[in-house]
């Protein structure tokens, strides 16, 4: 008998909101990889025990959904050298993905490492990832750069959906 998920009762609405929680959590925990000589597990293991659900500037964060945080992660960095040529084959060839925003890259290993399974439409994991975008660089320039980028990578990654 297996023991049940924290999530079996939550409802369908807060289960997204978690997901979408964890694609935040990911792409943050990405950028600080990229940034600090901590590994994955070090990294993976100090967002589940304090960033998820951690008051910041008087609001609580939400929970994560931790299996998808753990999933994207993991696959982001197993899958790091694909994704990043995909990614690169997206932007124009005066951008290679070393010269783009780190935050940016964290961003698109994340949404590169949904796109590589098919757990997840890609028309989501690019909805869900402009929404992440579109919080990070409020401006709104990023995000159109975003929303092209991940379409050609969703097109390359998984052609069947479109």
């Amino acid at each position: 008998m297996s023991t049940p998920s924290r999530t079996d009762n939550m409802t369908g609405n807060m289960k997204r909101k978690m997901r979408s929680a964890a694609r935040l959590y990911a792409v943050q925990a990405l950028f600080q990889m990229e940034h600090s000589s901590l590994t994955l597990d070090k990294v993976r293991l100090e967002f589940l025990d304090y960033r998820f659900g951690e008051m910041m500037d008087g609001e609580e964060m939400l929970e994560g959904d931790e299996a998808h945080f753990t999933r994207v992660l993991e696959d982001a960095i197993r899958n790091q050298a694909k994704i990043d040529q995909m990614t690169d084959r997206a932007l124009v060839a005066k951008w290679p993905i070393g010269r783009i925003d780190p935050t940016l890259r964290g961003l698109f290993r994340a949404a590169g490492a949904e796109m590589l399974d098919d757990a997840t439409p890609p028309k989501v994991v690019i909805s869900e990832y402009l929404d992440l975008a579109s919080a990070f660089f409020p401006d709104g320039k990023e995000s159109r750069f975003v929303n092209a980028v991940l379409d050609h990578m969703a097109r390359e990654a998984r052609p069947d959906a479109f």
